[in-house]
């Protein structure tokens, strides 16, 4: 097998006849997936941790990559979710992804330094003995992207991953066809398969290389599907990073300048057509405010978006079942009393499935009784609820699971410092959305139900790196006489030592 084909059982061993077709490929999946990290991992044991030189080659050829190819990404993005704006793609899965490549590449040689540390107790140090921590490649990495932003969940985790010196085994999704085939042939361009390996394949493929033993599995997708990743990972006690989503909610406060925070909002939501882990998922509102709020976010909508079927820059929705799946969200809160506004400015006929084109949808006066306030929306629809007081709209949010994202809008520090303080979120970005994740030196992860672990940066490095305590003792006379009075047959030195340890 190559990095650049499908795994297909035909390559491999004779079938098994006890078993079904079906499960016959599955096993053959599986057995040449397990021979590729077999080989990376023998590639990796021979030839050592890489230096610093072969790690800044790695990521420029993955910038190469980018570049090179960029209209041929933006194409294939565009094919696979039937309508996505170049732009779009450019900015999101090709800058989006170059920007932390280049910034692990700048600042590796720094992270891979030892880090020294002070000794217990202090005279050691002083005495001539050494503590320090050095980061050590962990080996193979498996990655498993999804499919709303297919390129950039597939690069920029290797930043960190190459910089920290490991290979990598990436399962792009299947629901992105014709950019997996790409990536698969971009990477077999330019990598051999012992340093990174893409493995295609549907559900079956993405469970088999889930129960891999590899030294990290790094997961982006839906909480639901975790639960399934962190049981097969479990067979081989793999450490996981798990990258999910969840509701995550925006509190806007009195103070906020509601033109611009209507504005950033929506501009956040209808990316992708919502099709985003950090989209905001629902507005928290004061409730004399919220008229105002709807107003300004259509007269928003309208002018990003004055037509949408055949617009380009307006996203389609992924596939018929998602299509489906956010149809029936509306259709829910609606038949529960909710008030919905759908922003169709030319007044097009929206119901051509071949479109899979969603209008930006309110859902006002939602209950915790609608899909809409229960399941991550991954959609461009919003719903938006009120509040009373500020404790109000803080405990609203934390009588939910912990989000991957929280969005304050406001000039009230104390109110900003008070949502910060007494929530919890992944990550949170103030007066915008999702902008937090473009910051190259933040950490990003979720917390509880939204993910586990966080990458990005140093933080990343730290992530796919064994972080290896090393301690050096000193062989002088004076430093071995000190230890001696440590040893059996107890004296007065160590009754002396531990008198000056044992106390308040």
């Amino acid at each position: 097998m190559t990095a650049s084909r499908a795994i297909d059982s035909s390559d491999h061993v004779p079938p098994d006849p006890s078993l079904n077709p079906a499960d016959q490929s599955t096993a053959a999946d599986a057995r040449a997936m397990r021979a590729v990290l077999d080989g990376q991992r023998a590639s990796f044991l021979r030839d050592g941790p890489p230096p610093a030189e072969l790690r800044i080659d790695r990521i420029d050829r993955c910038i190469g990559l980018l570049v090179d190819h960029q209209n041929e990404i933006a194409a294939a993005i565009d094919q696979d979710f039937g309508c996505r704006p170049a732009l779009l793609s450019k900015f999101t899965d090709i800058s989006g992804s170059i920007g932390p490549l280049k910034h692990a590449r700048d600042h590796l040689r720094g992270w891979m330094k030892p880090e020294k540390r002070r000794t217990s107790p202090a005279i050691l140090g002083w005495l001539g003995a050494r503590a320090e921590v050095r980061s050590q490649p962990l080996g193979v990495v498996g990655v498993i992207a999804p499919w709303n932003f297919p390129v950039n969940l597939a690069f920029a985790p290797l930043a960190c991953i190459l910089a920290a010196g490991n290979r990598c085994m990436l399962k792009p999704s299947e629901h992105t066809p014709a950019t997996s085939d790409l990536m698969a042939r971009m990477f077999a361009g330019a990598f051999a398969e012992t340093e990174i390996a893409v493995c295609r394949g549907g559900p079956d493929v993405g469970a088999a290389f889930s129960r891999l033993p590899f030294d990290h599995l790094l997961f982006t997708g839906a909480t639901s599907v975790a639960h399934h990743i962190m049981r097969a990972a479990a067979e081989h006690l793999v450490p996981l990073t798990l990258e999910l989503g969840g509701k995550s909610p925006v509190i806007i406060g009195r103070s906020a300048n509601m033109d611009l925070t209507v504005t950033r909002v929506l501009a956040g939501k209808t990316m992708n057509a919502g099709q985003i882990c950090l989209a905001p998922d629902y507005v928290l509102v004061p409730g004399d405010l919220r008229d105002e709020f709807v107003a300004r976010a259509t007269a928003a909508a309208e002018r990003m978006f004055p037509t949408l079927l055949d617009n380009p820059e307006y996203t389609s929705v992924i596939n018929e079942r998602h299509y489906d799946r956010l149809q029936a969200l509306v259709a829910d809160a609606r038949s529960k009393g909710a008030r919905v506004i759908e922003v169709n400015p030319a007044h097009e006929n929206l119901e051509q499935r071949a479109r899979r084109k969603i209008a930006p949808t309110l859902i006002l006066d939602p209950t915790d009784e609608m899909r809409v306030m229960q399941e991550e929306i991954f959609g461009p629809i919003l719903p938006v609820q009120t509040y009373t007081t500020t404790d109000a709209a803080i405990a609203f949010v934390n009588a939910r699971p912990r989000p991957l994202a929280l969005y304050y809008f406001g000039a009230d520090r104390a109110e900003e410092n008070r949502v910060l303080d007494q929530t919890t979120s992944g990550g949170v970005t103030v007066n915008d959305v999702i902008m937090h994740i473009a910051m190259t030196e933040l950490p990003f992860g979720g917390v509880g139900p939204s993910g586990m672990g966080t990458y990005h940066g140093i933080e990343g490095f730290h992530r796919f790196s064994h972080r290896k305590a090393v301690y050096s003792e000193p062989t002088s006379a004076l430093v071995e006489k000190v230890l001696a009075g440590m040893r059996p047959p107890y004296g007065p030195a160590i009754r002396k030592m531990l008198a000056t340890q044992i106390k308040r």
